[in-house]
């Protein structure tokens, strides 16, 4: 018996271990991702009104999932995918704005101004790395000249949101 609950505790402690070290590795990542990644910035596009200040965060569509929703439908017609990952290429302009050029087809290489950013079609719906900004509550007035949302990519292509900014770049914050 005493064998038994001692068995136990060593595998809850050695359980916990494990989700802390995947947790702080995931965390790790991201940080890491954040500090390092290429910044590139994307175009928002209009969302629903109603919908663009909910509260304390900021319903967010950009005007590349456009762009790549567009060309799905080009090439699969009515049988687009409903749920699909994949990757876009953009051409960075000098202040690194990323403008679409076409969508991935793993082959080729990439001009010394494009990225490769991945996506994701979920229910019909291009989607980066969130469709919401959050902020506190109070704060909306500082977001709605938003234009622009600031990215980081990683060397897979994977988009983090990190910052909204207006028209000229500039940083947007309370």
């Amino acid at each position: 018996m005493m064998l038994s609950v001692k068995w136990s505790r060593a595998v809850v402690i050695a359980a916990t271990l494990l989700i802390l070290v995947v947790v702080n590795g995931s965390i790790w990542q991201k940080e890491r991702h954040l500090a390092e990644g290429e910044v590139v910035y994307l175009e928002l596009a209009p969302v629903d009104p109603r919908s663009l200040m909910q509260g304390d965060y900021m319903a967010l569509n950009f005007a590349l999932s456009n762009d790549i929703q567009r060309a799905l439908q080009s090439r699969h017609g009515s049988d687009t995918p409903k749920a699909h990952d994949g990757y876009a290429i953009v051409r960075l302009d000098e202040q690194r704005i990323g403008h679409f050029q076409r969508l991935a087809d793993g082959e080729g290489t990439l001009g010394n101004d494009e990225r490769q950013l991945q996506y994701r079609l979920r229910n019909g719906q291009v989607r980066f790395a969130t469709d919401a900004f959050f902020f506190q509550e109070g704060d909306a007035e500082h977001y709605e000249l938003a234009r622009y949302g600031r990215f980081r990519i990683n060397d897979d292509g994977e988009p983090l949101l990190v910052s909204l900014h207006d028209e000229a770049l500039v940083h947007l914050s309370p």
